[in-house]
């Protein structure tokens, strides 16, 4: 899964980048201003997205666009407010953390980082992206199965109403005006398939000699 690190600091960018590739973590991209992390994940076009990211470390004081107006600018775009943002930052006043979770950050890490602490955030906000990610592919998959559902019960032939039938023949008249078989008619009209037999009183006259008296 792919980590966006946004920090302006080149040695923050390489300790963090370090510290996670030990872990593991070895698809990572790196942004140097909100603007540029911004313009890659696309957040002004969906069309201009250069890269598929499941987890942002943002670091809130960054030059020109700051890292907070950043996580409002991504939580508040539809294709990328599934992401989740985990700040880093040196102001841990309690007025501080509650602004971050208050622009749609998920998670934060004091500087200096620690790298336990590091490792252990992403891999808790991973893990909770990619449980979103099934839950959502499972809700996707159940919508289309509804709506193939839905369809399939709009294809089903139901008879209902009044049917002109004659009273001699029985054939049915159609909605053109012609004259059709019974069983041709609910036939082309329904589901129903006929098995043929003869009945006991068509059978006498029928085989007139085999009934008689």
């Amino acid at each position: 899964m792919a980590i966006l690190i946004v920090d302006d600091s080149r040695d923050e960018q390489d300790l963090l980048a370090t510290r996670l590739r030990a872990a593991g973590y070895g698809s990572l991209r790196v942004a140097d201003s909100a603007e540029a992390a911004l313009g890659l994940l696309g957040q002004g076009n969906p069309g201009q997205r250069t890269e598929a990211v499941d987890l942002i470390l943002m670091d809130i004081m960054l030059p020109g666009v700051d890292g907070l107006d950043a996580c409002r600018r991504i939580t508040t775009t539809e294709w990328l407010q599934d992401i989740p943002i985990i700040v880093i930052t040196a102001k841990t006043e309690e007025q501080d953390l509650l602004a971050a979770f208050a622009a749609g950050a998920m998670d934060y890490i004091r500087k200096p980082v620690n790298p336990a602490e590091l490792v252990a955030r992403v891999s808790s906000a991973l893990a909770l992206k990619a449980e979103r990610n099934t839950r959502k592919a499972r809700e996707q998959e159940l919508l289309l199965r509804t709506q193939e559902l839905e369809h399939a019960l709009r294809e089903v032939k139901v008879l209902r109403g009044l049917i002109p039938i004659c009273a001699n023949c029985k054939r049915v008249r159609t909605d053109a005006g012609d004259w059709q078989q019974l069983e041709e008619y609910i036939q082309g009209h329904s589901e129903v398939e006929f098995s043929h037999g003869i009945c006991h009183v068509c059978m006498k006259a029928v085989y007139p000699d085999v009934f008689k008296d």
